[in-house]
């Protein structure tokens, strides 16, 4: 089974048998061993890669236990602490992975419940787990910007210096996302005060705050139905709505004699968040191959295309993604391309080694 199914699957698990779920127990048998099985990959029955309760004694605390400890090539990468399904995790139920992080060599810790897994490491300070996730995973609400970096820690590539290397940029843009959506949900008197100041002139009074908060909230609302409305002709129409402005204006004038005219084959070129997103799974597989500063992607109006050395004689693949069917092109030592049909950015990490191969041919 792929792995999107597999996230798939045991969220369809779930949903049918959470309510018949009554102990931490019953939890790690119906959906944790299921997750470490077949969304990480790793055999819940050898103990040279899964160890359940792992007991590490520190200090004062003998025998104490840890539900799930994983290793690969013999080391501990990750430590697993579990509680019930439907439990409320925080930082107080953390404890033990707290104290079990320092001492082993485990640089990944994960506290869940079955359905919501956070993801730790030790941003902050060497070798002490740091108090805030650096990626949750709602398998019920699933953000599809986690999956391609939750794939990172799957026992098929798993590269724990590129989990590192990402987890600082995916904790903070995880807590402003959170941060975003509980302000658009309910505007604080600090986020309504910001935008106030820059449309009202006078004295913000109690009165004049109470006037504000249900315009703000309608303009949260127009604004966010207008990005969506927006991506919809994107999808529709091939080009943002933004774009149109262009296409039905002259080119612009240069801005001196020697600036040339922006040809128009650029201008009808939109770069999607799917093809980036797309550049950056694929940038995080063959960096074990090459520098990650030597890998660039140029956009065109028939693909996008992902490179080294910013060098079109020099190609890795081609993301194909401006249609219905989506694929990813490799091509090789005679320039011939090799067209692989997927259905998701996930994917794309079962191609890993025909990349890799790719990348070396023109290193």
């Amino acid at each position: 089974m792929e792995y999107l199914e597999s996230l798939n699957a045991l969220a369809a698990k779930i949903r049918q048998q959470a309510s018949s779920i009554a102990t931490e127990e019953a939890t790690k048998n119906a959906f944790v061993m299921p997750f470490i099985k077949n969304v990480l990959g790793y055999d819940v029955f050898d103990p040279t890669e899964v160890v359940p309760e792992f007991i590490c004694d520190v200090g004062t605390k003998k025998g104490e236990k840890i539900d799930y400890a994983i290793l690969k090539d013999g080391q501990i990468q990750m430590l697993i602490e579990c509680k019930k399904i439907g439990e409320p995790l925080n930082v107080n139920h953390a404890s033990q992975l707290f104290r079990y992080f320092h001492v082993t060599t485990a640089r990944i810790s994960i506290l869940t419940n079955g359905r919501v897994y956070k993801f730790f490491t030790d941003l902050d300070a060497p070798n002490k787990m740091d108090e805030k996730p650096f990626l949750e995973l709602d398998l019920l609400d699933v953000d599809e910007h986690s999956v391609p970096e939750l794939a990172k820690l799957t026992k098929s590539t798993f590269d724990v210096e590129s989990i590192i290397s990402a987890a600082g940029e995916l904790k903070y843009i995880g807590q402003i996302k959170r941060e975003i959506t509980a302000q658009f949900a309910a505007p604080g008197d600090e986020f309504l005060r910001f935008f106030t100041t820059r449309v009202y002139d006078g004295v913000i009074t109690a009165k004049v705050r109470e006037q504000f908060q249900p315009l703000l909230s309608k303009a949260i609302a127009q604004f966010t139905g207008d990005l969506v409305n927006d991506r919809l002709k994107s999808a529709i129409t091939g080009v943002s709505a933004n774009m149109s402005l262009a296409f039905n204006s002259s080119p612009p004038e240069p801005s001196s004699p020697n600036e040339p005219l922006v040809p128009d084959d650029e201008l009808r070129i939109v770069t999607t968040e799917e093809e980036l997103e797309g550049f950056f799974v694929v940038k995080s597989i063959v960096r074990t191959a090459v520098e990650s500063n030597r890998i660039g992607h140029r956009d065109t109006q028939s693909y996008f295309g992902i490179l080294l050395d910013d060098n079109n004689r020099k190609p890795i693949c081609r993301l194909h993604f401006n249609r219905a069917q989506k694929y990813i092109g490799i091509l090789d030592a005679d320039k011939k391309e090799t067209r692989y049909p997927i259905s998701s950015l996930d994917e794309i990490y079962s191609l890993s080694d025909a990349l890799i191969e790719a990348t070396k041919r023109v290193a």
